[in-house]
């Protein structure tokens, strides 16, 4: 068998204004992300249906310390189109804009951290820096454009890894 190659395009380089996002912040250890993060996303939304607003953009994790070894604080994230105050366990924040370094993964997320070690590595062939502030990213995100109810092939996901750079 030849090698098990994952389906990603090559990363750019690319410009973005900044995003506002509702989300539900969480300290979670690796194994505690898949049980853990997903079913976060419907919380979200209902607090966003409750307040009447609308989503603005498909769903993301926003990674803002990533610790492998130890907890890892992740936002489980949907935007918005304007600035909001959160309440409860939902925090408003905003992505920053900038210039990002993005791929597009499509496969199953259990993929997804060799797409991320991927685009890591072209990084820093191309001696890109990464906006760090100490241990926590700038921006370093996957945006889920796969909708499970619709695509139930998990295979079939495309979820796109964006990282700000410095």
């Amino acid at each position: 068998q030849g090698e098990n190659m994952i389906n990603i395009t090559e990363p750019k380089l690319v410009e973005r204004s900044e995003q506002h996002y509702v989300a539900i912040r969480k300290l979670v250890s690796m194994a505690e992300i898949g049980p853990t993060l997903p079913p976060l996303s419907d919380d979200v939304f209902a607090w966003l249906a409750e307040k009447g607003i609308q989503p603005s953009g498909a769903v993301f994790w926003r990674y803002n310390v990533v610790e492998m070894d130890k907890k890892l604080e992740i936002d489980v994230a949907v935007p918005v189109a304007s600035p909001i105050k959160g309440d409860g366990q939902i925090i408003a924040d905003v992505l920053p804009a900038g210039r990002y370094a993005t791929m597009l993964h499509t496969g199953h997320p259990s993929e997804l951290e060799e797409a991320t070690a991927n685009l890591l590595a072209w990084a820093e062939k191309n001696n890109i820096q990464w906006k760090m502030d100490g241990e926590r990213w700038g921006g370093r995100v996957e945006w889920y454009y796969s909708d499970p109810a619709i695509e139930p092939d998990m295979s079939k996901w495309e979820t796109e890894l964006a990282f700000l750079t410095a």
